[in-house]
């Protein structure tokens, strides 16, 4: 079992955790990488973190054949571990030691129970689609992907903004809006979620083009296929807008011509056997369970 430990923070209450994932994992004779990031900030107050070793990026991911990447926050720090992996095929297991986490499923009180049966294999892994981008200016440099939307948006307390769309090069509507979000069936529960998008499950093969605060009422979310290609036309008053990836953003203008098709390659998820993206939704949103009183 190899293994790679992920994260972005490190607060007090977290140490004991990753303690006992290193111990546990080094019980079962498995080998552990850090992310160098993450290393600076454990080795200090972790013993056992002076003999793992550390990968810094993503080229020195690639040499090992590691079996799985730990991440350890919330759902952002996986939306940072994919900009990591990239195309490189290691699955992900969150750890949530954050708040809501859609992603990051397994609960990190249950660590000593699940590693082992990790180490056995009883899990199975999930492909989640990818947002490309292209772009006619260099963007996002090379992270020009996303696992949960892709955003163009105004800036700052500017006016809204128009974004002309069109589906496989056929014209869809003009939205005049203060931003258009596309997201993916992993990031439909997300921003598009909280701007009146749909939620889609994670094997719908499809998109979810979602307006922010529209001004026509008429403009409603719509899916379509993951095999179109989306483009944009983007004019304002403003010269600049904003453009994102996920947690990324990029300051874009008028001249930047935007593609956003499905990524050539996908993003892995560890699903154990207890997983459910129905029940995390229902436990998530709250659903079925009468909060009147």
């Amino acid at each position: 079992m190899k293994v790679i430990l992920f994260g972005q923070t490190l607060h007090p209450e977290d140490i004991p955790v990753i303690r006992q994932i290193i111990q546990t994992i080094q019980a079962l004779d498995g080998s552990i990488y850090v992310y160098g990031d993450l290393m600076k900030k454990i080795e200090p107050v972790i013993p056992e973190a002076v003999s793992l070793r550390v990968i810094r990026n993503h080229r020195e991911l690639k040499k090992q054949e590691l079996d799985m990447l730990f991440s350890l926050g919330g759902d952002g720090t996986i939306l940072k571990a994919a900009t990591f992996i990239r195309d490189a095929g290691v699955p992900i297991l969150g750890i949530n030691l954050g708040r809501l986490g859609f992603l990051a499923t397994m609960d990190k009180h249950e660590v000593s129970r699940i590693i082992p049966s990790l180490n056995d294999n009883k899990y199975t892994v999930e492909s989640r689609s990818l947002l490309g981008l292209e772009c006619n200016k260099p963007i996002f440099g090379d992270t020009q992907f996303a696992l949960n939307d892709f955003t163009i948006t105004k800036r700052d307390n500017s006016s809204m903004i128009m974004i002309r769309t069109f589906l496989d090069g056929e014209y869809l509507n003009t939205y005049w809006a203060d931003g258009l979000i596309v997201a993916t069936p992993t990031g439909s529960t997300g921003y598009s979620l909280s701007c009146g998008g749909p939620i889609i499950l994670p094997d719908s093969n499809s998109f979810v083009i979602t307006p922010v605060a529209p001004h026509n009422l008429t403009a409603r979310p719509i899916v379509v296929p993951d095999n179109v290609t989306i483009t944009f036309e983007v004019e304002g008053r403003t010269e600049n807008f904003l453009c994102t990836l996920d947690s990324r953003f990029e300051p874009i203008t008028s001249d930047h011509h935007i593609s956003i098709r499905k990524a050539p390659f996908e993003m892995h998820l560890i699903k154990l056997a207890e997983d459910s993206i129905l029940e995390t939704i229902r436990e998530k949103l709250n659903w079925g369970k009468d909060l009147r009183n």
